[in-house]
C-alpha cells in the first residue's frame, strides 16, 4: 500500500505493507536510526515518536495508520545543526547516561512541553511514565525537563 505522511517536516510517500511497523519504516526505509527499539511491545518507550502532537510507540504503530500524519523523531528536534533546548538540558543535567532511552524520553518530554509548556513535577512524571530508564537517571531527567520548561 502507498501511504503519504510527513516526517520531520519532509513529505514521505512510501509503498509498504499495511502491517509494517513505523519503527521499521523509520530505521530501515528512511535511515532515521535515532529512534530505538528495545521491548517491541510498547512497554519501554525507547521507540517513542511524536505523531500529530502526541507521543506514540513506533513499535506499535502500523503503516496503515500513517496516512496524512505528521511524525517528529529525535532527529527532527534539532534546527540548523543546533540541538533543541530540551536536548541541551538533558546533556547539561546529566540525564543521558547510557543514552539508549534518551531519544524516547526526550520525545515524550517534548510532546508534553508542546501541549503544556509549564508542567508541574507530577505532570512531568506522568508524561515520562511510559519510558523506562534502566540506568535510573529519573531525577536528572526530571530536572532537565523542569529546566527546559522554566526557559520557555
Amino acid at each position: 500500500m502507498i501511504t503519504n505522511f510527513t516526517v520531520n517536516n519532509s513529505p514521505i510517500s512510501i509503498d509498504v505493507p499495511a502491517d509494517r511497523r513505523l519503527i521499521d519504516i523509520l530505521r530501515e526505509d528512511l535511515n532515521l536510526t535515532g529512534t530505538k527499539e528495545s521491548c517491541a511491545e510498547g512497554e519501554c518507550g525507547a521507540c517513542s515518536v511524536i505523531m500529530d502532537g502526541k507521543a506514540v510507540h513506533s513499535c506499535l504503530t502500523l503503516a496503515a495508520e500513517l496516512e496524512g500524519k505528521n511524525i517528529i523523531t529525535i532527529e527532527g528536534l534539532e534546527k540548523d545543526g543546533e540541538l533543541d533546548s530540551l536536548q541541551k538540558n538533558f546533556v547539561e543535567e546529566g540525564a543521558i547516561q547510557c543514552g539508549y532511552c534518551s531519544p524516547g524520553m526526550i520525545i515524550s518530554a517534548k510532546a508534553l512541553l508542546m501541549e503544556n509548556p509549564k508542567p508541574t513535577r507530577e505532570e512531568i512524571k506522568v508524561s515520562i511514565a511510559g519510558n523506562i530508564c534502566r540506568c535510573s537517571g529519573y531525577q536528572q531527567i526530571i530536572k532537565a525537563i523542569e529546566k527546559t520548561a522554566a526557559d520557555l
